[in-house]
């Protein structure tokens, strides 16, 4: 009874570290509330690094974004990137630094030769 009234208050998420329980939704809650996006990288000729996402905050989702987070000189050599993921039509669909990335995208950026 106590666990419901908890739920219904705005903002609060009830969790219990001496039995690990809610975490999950922390975590999840977390995420919403700071607006930050997971971006995976995938390069060429390999899986996807699910590991370790490039964090970025949802105002700054870009592909020139993503680009300048991993490394400053990336964005002068881009020629295009590879986008898998719910903010492209096909898969994989080919952008440029304009394209604004979504949760859980994976990107493959291809430079110039």
């Amino acid at each position: 009874e106590e666990l419901d009234v908890i739920y219904k208050i705005p903002h609060c998420v009830p969790i219990s570290a001496h039995h690990r329980w809610n975490f999950d939704d922390l975590l999840e809650k977390m995420w919403e509330y700071l607006k930050l996006v997971r971006i995976y990288t995938k390069p060429k000729g390999q899986l996807p690094d699910y590991n370790s996402p490039i964090v970025l905050h949802s105002e700054h989702t870009t592909v020139e974004d993503f680009c300048n987070k991993l490394h400053r000189s990336i964005a002068k050599e881009f020629k295009y990137a590879l986008v898998w993921g719910s903010s492209v039509k096909h898969q994989p669909q080919k952008v440029g630094l304009e394209h604004v990335l979504c949760d859980e995208d994976v990107v493959q950026i291809v430079k110039k030769v």
